[in-house]
């Protein structure tokens, strides 16, 4: 009976209660389709909630602690910074990064950048390309498109109109020649990362041979019509393939580029335009389908590591039987935007509705046994240990906000975060004075 009158029970209890916003939010984002306004103002608001939290029941006491001082809170805030950061980046490693949209983004932006990085290497191959600017060509990069063709269906056909120029990914082409005595021969036959059709992009002539896929094969197409839109935006660039073309015209050879492939493509990723990684909802909708089929696991423990830190506040903070209204009141607002926006992220996705309820009441359960644990951890620890490790919760909370929540609520309404943000942290102001 003892321990249910006592801190650590209590610490158990309050964290239970602070998280019961969990599936509260989980129902919210099942039963409802909240509009992306008001999961912004939510998550913000939570936001800011959660750093006024942050600031009265863990920073301040352990700034005015006797015997501990500055220094090991300060060491406590960036350790458990790095450590979220860590953690963090194993868990999206292991599929976490489908949890959350803002998470998400981030791993699909990234993805999507690495791909256009590698398509600008394959455009450092091409001679006509790398003749030109750099700076300027690699625009013409979200304009490219990756495409299938069948084993003996001619991709272009002698004396066709030269409309593009093909990069091949995946098989191979035999280029065929016929002349005027309809005799064939084959000129070429080319493989992963060698183009074709090039001269299409600055000299309006027709197909000089047929180009054949040997076998089933992929390759990128840079439609003529792009290329030119692309330099009609640019003098400098339209200006450059002028004087190629002109050039070519004189002598029948394209002149040696100024750059070497891998200059080039230093220079064309240095300017590489945010166009060309920026995603459609359609790609975010299947990554996140994807995501989640795949990696529930993944995705609990992410969102268990979300929850660590402040099962690890609320019971450090407990004295006696006491509980800090700011703090649950802080906590409460901040997990239940987390819970409503994940839960409609994963409805979206198809994750079944008894799924997606079950995995945030087990987060209750979860929050609770570590403020238990805070509680007893914090009780043993000497003024500066205790100070450290405040310090090391409040950081990795810190941290979470700043990576996790505000980038949610930027991404889904831009112009709500600040207001609400601010209105959260008057809220647990408010709080805080009650106690």
């Amino acid at each position: 009976m003892d321990f249910f009158r006592s801190s650590a029970f209590a610490a158990l209890l309050f964290g239970a209660l602070s998280s019961v916003s969990l599936p509260v939010g989980a129902l919210i984002g099942l039963w409802t389709k909240p509009s992306r306004t008001v999961i912004s103002a939510v998550m913000s608001f939570g936001a800011g909630s959660l750093i006024a939290a942050i600031s009265f029941e863990l920073v301040n006491p352990a700034v005015e602690r006797e015997d501990a001082g500055f220094l090991p809170l300060a060491a406590g805030l960036l350790l458990g910074c790095l450590l979220f950061i860590a953690l963090s980046r194993m868990a999206d490693e292991s599929g976490a990064w489908a949890r959350k949209r803002s998470t998400l983004l981030s791993v699909l932006r990234t993805k999507k950048k690495r791909a256009a990085q590698e398509l600008l290497e394959k455009l450092g191959h091409v001679d006509i390309l790398r003749s030109l600017p750099a700076d300027q060509v690699q625009a013409i990069v979200p304009y490219i498109e990756l495409r299938s063709f069948p084993k003996d269906v001619p991709v272009c056909l002698q004396g066709g109109s030269g409309d593009a120029m093909y990069i091949i990914d995946t098989g191979a082409v035999r280029i065929e020649y016929t002349d005027d005595k309809g005799s064939r021969s084959l000129v070429a036959e080319l493989g992963e990362g060698e183009t074709f059709g090039e001269m299409a992009l600055i000299w309006n002539a027709p197909r000089a041979a047929d180009a054949i896929p040997v076998s089933d094969t992929r390759a990128y197409v840079v439609r003529r019509e792009d290329f030119e839109f692309l330099a009609e935006s640019s003098p400098e660039l339209k200006s450059a393939v002028a004087e190629l073309a002109a050039a070519r015209g004189r002598t029948g050879k394209i002149p040696a580029a100024a750059l070497s492939g891998e200059e080039w493509v230093k220079e064309a990723a240095r300017h590489l335009d945010e166009s060309a990684y920026r995603l459609t909802e359609t790609e975010i909708k299947v990554a996140a389908s994807e995501g989640r089929t795949g990696a529930a696991t993944a995705i609990w423990l992410g969102l268990l590591l979300d929850g660590i830190p402040e099962s690890l506040v609320i019971g450090a903070s407990m004295q006696g039987f006491n509980a800090s209204p700011a703090l649950i009141a802080g906590l409460f607002m901040a997990n239940l935007p987390e819970s409503l926006s994940s839960s409609t992220m994963m409805k979206e996705s198809g994750t079944k509705a008894g799924r997606i309820l079950w995995m945030w009441i087990s987060l209750v359960a979860a929050v609770g046994v570590g403020a238990l644990l805070g509680n007893l951890i914090s009780g043993i620890l000497p003024p500066t240990a205790h100070s450290l490790f405040e310090g090391l919760a409040a950081g990795s909370m810190l941290a979470m906000t700043a990576q996790t929540m505000l980038p949610e609520a930027y991404e889904r309404n831009i112009r709500m975060v600040g207001l609400f943000t601010v209105l959260g942290f008057i809220a647990t102001v408010f709080f805080h004075t009650l106690g």
